[in-house]
C-alpha cells in the first residue's frame, strides 16, 4: 500500500491507495502512531484512492480515532466511494467518526 503524506499549515493529510485489509493494516497503523507519537493531532484521512476496507482497517481507524481524542485531536475521513461508506454504515462507525465529501472540506473543518 502506498500512503501518500502531505501537509497543509497544522494539518496532515494522507492519502492510501489500494486496500485496507489485513496484509496492509499494520503499515498503515505504523503511519498513524508515527504521528500521533509526533503530536501530529490534526489528521485528514483521504479515502479517495481506497477500494476495500476491512475489519482491520476499520479497527487502525478507531484505534487512531481513540488516541487523537485523548489528545485533543481530531480526525476527519473524506472522499468515500459509496461502497466503503456502506462498510461505515453497515459496521456502525459513520456516527464515530466526521465525514466529509471533499478533502477540502475536511480540511477546512479543522481549522
Amino acid at each position: 500500500m502506498e500512503i501518500k503524506e502531505h501537509k497543509e499549515g497544522n494539518i496532515i493529510i494522507l492519502e492510501p491507495n489500494g486496500r485496507l485489509d489485513t496484509n496492509t493494516s499494520d503499515e498503515f497503523e505504523a503511519k498513524l502512531v508515527g504521528l500521533t507519537d509526533e503530536e501530529e493531532l490534526r489528521l485528514v484521512i483521504d479515502l479517495i484512492h481506497v477500494d476495500y476496507i476491512s475489519s482491520a482497517g476499520l479497527r487502525v481507524l478507531l484505534m487512531a480515532a481513540k488516541k487523537l481524542k485523548i489528545m485533543n485531536g481530531s480526525i476527519v475521513l473524506c472522499s468515500m466511494s459509496n461502497h466503503i461508506k456502506e462498510v461505515f454504515d453497515i459496521a456502525g462507525f459513520t456516527p464515530i467518526f466526521s465525514i466529509e465529501h471533499s478533502r477540502d472540506k475536511a480540511i477546512e473543518s479543522l481549522r
